[in-house]
């Protein structure tokens, strides 16, 4: 049971660096472009260091495709929480929308 939730785990770890890494400095436009690209090298080595491990352990128990939904739902769900949270960004409908149809298309994935 643990492979199946360990890759979770970490993918959640990993998507929470990458989305700082990727989107953190928008937050932070008046600093220089070098800086910023250089935090965000750094912050996207923790987000490795987990993902990694996350689809080496995944992948004993999902498939590849199934791995990468996985991962994409996850980038989802951060990736709103984050833009909410600290980018102060408005969820509207037509987003809840198309994150519902993505969804949709991740149940069709794990279908055997």
């Amino acid at each position: 049971m643990w492979n199946h939730i360990a890759p979770i785990l970490l993918l959640i770890g990993s998507n929470v660096f990458m989305t700082f890494a990727w989107y953190g400095h928008l937050k932070f436009t008046n600093r220089p472009l070098l800086l910023v690209i250089l935090v965000s090298w750094g912050i996207a080595f923790f987000e490795y260091c987990l993902q990694v491990p996350a689809n080496r352990i995944g992948y004993q128990v999902y498939n590849a495709p199934q791995l990468k939904t996985i991962q994409e739902i996850i980038t989802l769900i951060v990736f709103v929480a984050f833009s909410v949270f600290w980018l102060g960004a408005d969820l509207k409908w037509n987003h809840l929308v198309g994150f519902a149809l993505i969804v949709i298309a991740a149940f069709f994935i794990f279908l055997e």
